[in-house]
């Protein structure tokens, strides 16, 4: 044993024996170090910065969505590893103890063990780096296309990246190597030459946990399923996941058992040939299956969720700013009412068509309108206060929002025919709208208004964007409108929310054209007597449509591409998962089926049932993981409101999408882990 050579011999040799097992776990290592560097990179690329001096926001969306990119893909990195370590060692028990009864110190084998990991370090972590090196430049131009923003020149080398990763990846080898210098350190020969024939006890039906996994299963369900506002989904996203993901755990380690004991109970179902080997085979070893059908499960979930929900956004983003930007022009003015010198719509609008067209560009009107916006809190009985913090409500802060009737008209094109005291609403529940106006705090009750329901619209024809949940209500005419604008004057004091003027214009010129129109409209603005026979208000500006654009398609891109990159990386970890769990599977069954066909069990019913066990096992984790996705669809659909994506006709289409492509993927997955487990139980 003194001959320094052999060690890394043994070891060499060892990776080389156990190819079927450390070649995927050193790819999937080259691809975390890849992808963590590549977002590194991203985040530091100077060329970024450089490319986007009119977009300063470009830079900061870069770097916000890689850094967040890195930390989650790093913190699951180092799960993944460590749960593959665990398997590795308990294949390797044998080896291990082979070489402790031939002679070979635990100090011996901590010294081919290190090796080893050194091993895997240069090929994973060096692999890694040259990958992410290579794929650098391809990544930041497909980045720089979803977000729309221009590539920058040049090949950049993110030399703190590069360290950073390989530090960090060191540490995570380092864990490892002491988890399983602390295995061996424990563990007798005899242990460790038994080890990977060790099977599992058959479990006991653990009542508490059962009970604890339908418990939290539910709880996370119902938050999913009742939460109504965007500010509540952000509120209880996390407690909702929390909740769910302890289910699930609790659904395959003890849900699990109790459903598998009940079908042995079954006579019928359990006595056939197929049905009898694998409901007992899958119940011997439940406890081993439980983590693993759990983990996929769980990163089947997090995949789909998502890609739904970023391609949501993405696709949802036309629609969005269609909705905010109706003109390409959109021009607003905060204004409070002045008996002695009333703010004049008519002659504002003349003001800016006519500074339009003075510099040749023709300008058209799309539309005006008045509006008035307040928060407001709803009660359990469908009613609104004005006293948003009052016991009586439910739910977060409602955003109320009033217009009248001809800009409705003027901004749809549809005529409702409002009687006086009619109003037609938007996500208003039951025939009338009633509002208590009553002080904040104060308890005063300053009058209540009830008002008769002509038309329930289906959408929301206000284009103010708010993340809180919206009520749009149109009105017959100014008269109305001025009063609902004195009782909330008079409920909020000075306190109390502007009337806002909006006009949508279209132009005849390009984008340029419009930024360098606004520049000239800031010079001019500056003289007040630009705005001469306007009234008076107190504030006036542009909202550009292509500057919207611009920023929502950034902000939708880095989320999708985003969603991609880590998709991408929770998907190569559920398909290593599986295969791994297929050899090993493979591994244990070997001898049960040969026992088996020694006692009189032909070829064709080995066949049939490893068939029907493998089957149930595979499907059973992206069964679970749809129906997470069905109840998760609610608070989904709830945030993506806080991009202001009201359409839940696309969210719905992405989600079934997303779950159909992700079922053919597990299904190939199925078709090829499924060949390994056969060739070793056929063996």
């Amino acid at each position: 044993m003194r001959n320094s050579s052999l060690y890394p011999k043994l070891a060499v040799q060892s990776i080389r024996n156990n190819r079927r097992f450390y070649l995927p776990y050193i790819l999937a290592l080259m691809g975390d170090v890849a992808a963590i560097y590549i977002m590194s990179a991203l985040c530091n690329d100077p060329g970024v910065k450089d490319m986007t001096p009119g977009r300063p926001n470009g830079y900061m969306y870069v770097s916000i969505f890689m850094s967040l990119g890195q930390v989650i893909a790093y913190l699951f990195s180092a799960v993944f590893v460590l749960y593959i370590n665990g398997f590795l060692m308990k294949q390797r028990k044998k080896e291990l103890g082979l070489y402790n009864i031939l002679g070979m110190g635990k100090g011996h084998i901590a010294v081919v063990l290190l090796i080893e990991t050194l091993l895997i370090a240069l090929f994973g972590i060096g692999g890694g780096i040259i990958a992410g090196l290579t794929l650098h430049k391809l990544v930041s131009l497909i980045l720089h296309q979803m977000v729309g923003m221009p590539v920058p020149f040049g090949f950049y080398i993110s030399w703190d990246g590069m360290i950073w990763t390989a530090a960090l990846f060191l540490l995570l080898l380092a864990v490892t190597l002491l988890v399983n210098l602390n295995k061996v350190r424990l563990s007798k020969p005899i242990e460790l030459l038994r080890g990977g024939n060790m099977g599992e006890r058959e479990p006991k039906t653990r009542w508490f946990m059962t009970l604890l996994g339908i418990v939290t299963l539910g709880a996370g369900y119902y938050i999913a399923v009742t939460t109504r506002t965007g500010v509540d989904a952000i509120v209880t996203y996390f407690l909702a996941v929390g909740l769910v993901i302890l289910g699930t755990y609790c659904l395959f380690t003890a849900v699990s058992i109790f459903i598998l004991k009940a079908l042995r109970k079954n006579k019928k179902f359990y006595y056939q040939t197929s049905h009898f080997i694998g409901v007992s085979g899958m119940l011997y070893r439940m406890k081993q299956n439980a983590v693993g059908l759990a983990n996929i499960c769980i990163l089947c979930t997090m995949v789909m969720v998502m890609l739904s929900g970023t391609l949501s956004l993405y696709l949802g983003t036309a629609d969005m700013i269609d909705e905010q930007y109706p003109g390409d022009i959109n021009v607003e003015v905060d204004y409070y009412p002045h008996p002695e010198e009333p703010f004049d719509g008519d002659a504002m609008l003349a003001v800016q068509t006519g500074f339009i067209e003075s510099q040749g560009v023709t300008a058209s009107s799309m539309g005006t309108r008045c509006e008035l916006t307040f928060g407001a809190g709803q009660r359990s009985d469908g009613s609104f206060t004005t006293d948003r913090f009052s016991d009586g409500t439910v739910g977060a802060i409602v955003s109320m929002s009033f217009i009248t009737e001809e800009g409705y008209a003027a901004v749809t094109g549809e005529t409702l025919g409002l009687a006086p005291g009619e109003v037609a609403a938007y996500n208003v529940p039951g025939d009338t709208l009633t509002i208590h106006w009553d002080s904040q705090k104060e308890g005063r009750k300053l009058g209540e208004s009830a008002y008769p329901i002509a038309k329930k619209l289906s959408s929301n024809p206000c284009f103010t964007a708010s993340i809180v949940q919206m009520v749009t209500v149109v009105v017959p005419d100014d008269a109305a409108l001025s009063e609902i604008y004195e009782r909330e004057t008079a409920v909020y004091q000075e306190n109390s929310n502007p009337l806002v003027w909006h006009a949508y214009l279209d132009v005849d010129c390009g984008e340029a054209a419009i930024l360098e129109l606004e520049e000239r409209y800031i010079d001019a603005a500056g003289d007040r007597g630009f705005f001469r026979n306007t009234g008076k208000w107190e504030i006036c500006k542009w909202d550009l449509r292509s500057e919207g654009e611009e920023e929502s398609y950034g902000l939708a891109g880095g989320f999708l591409f985003l969603g991609l990159f880590l998709g991408f990386i929770f998907l190569l970890a559920t398909v290593l998962i599986i295969y791994y769990k297929q050899i090993s599977e493979g591994y244990e069954d070997k001898e049960r089926f040969e026992i088996m066909q020694k006692v009189g069990l032909s070829h064709g019913e080995v066949k049939r049932s490893i068939h029907s066990q493998i089957l149930m096992v595979f499907f059973l984790p992206i069964v679970v993981a749809s129906i997470h996705i069905v109840f998760d669809f609610n608070m989904v659909e709830k945030l993506l409101t806080l991009f202001y994506i009201h359409n839940s006709a696309l969210t719905a289409l992405c989600t079934l999408g997303t779950v159909l492509v992700f079922f053919i993927a597990y299904g190939i997955v199925y078709v090829l882990t499924a060949r390994t487990y056969y060739k070793i139980v056929e063996r």
